[in-house]
């Protein structure tokens, strides 16, 4: 399953969805908002995206992901808009019959997004200033 959406994301309800009789380990990985980067102190997180792209993108992604380790489910969510402190923004879920499937699954799928898809971060600081980040550009977190 593949999601773009403003609400906030609903881990709980994320994680029952990959919890089957078949897989023996579910992954995830959530990429929150943190307060500081390199220093600096972030008050909120600003996502944008080129919805129709980004949506295909997570498609090609999820469907690779499937091809590649024997996944019994796979969930890409991705908050737009606002995202305080401490809140979702990307939540990748994978689950498998064995958690070296769900780990490989879920490390390749939270890399790739942060690389190819067009959604872009804009860091608010407590300075006042606010800066764009655009996909590919190498980040940890």
């Amino acid at each position: 399953m593949i999601e773009l959406t403003n609400k906030p994301i609903d881990v709980a309800k994320l994680v029952a969805t990959a919890q089957q009789p078949s897989a023996g380990a579910v992954v995830l990985f959530l990429g929150i908002t943190r307060e500081f980067t390199e220093g600096k102190q972030t008050t909120t997180l600003y996502y944008e995206a080129y919805e129709a792209m980004a949506h295909s993108e997570l498609t090609r992604l999820h469907d690779e992901a499937c091809k590649r380790w024997p996944l019994v489910e796979c969930r890409l969510i991705h908050r737009l808009g606002e995202v305080p402190l401490t809140e979702t923004s990307v939540a990748v879920v994978a689950s498998a019959p064995h958690r070296d499937a769900a780990f490989a699954a879920a490390r390749w799928l939270i890399d790739n997004i942060k690389l190819s898809v067009p959604i872009w971060k804009q860091e608010h600081w407590s300075d006042g200033t606010q800066e764009w980040v655009h996909p590919g550009k190498k980040q940890d977190g």
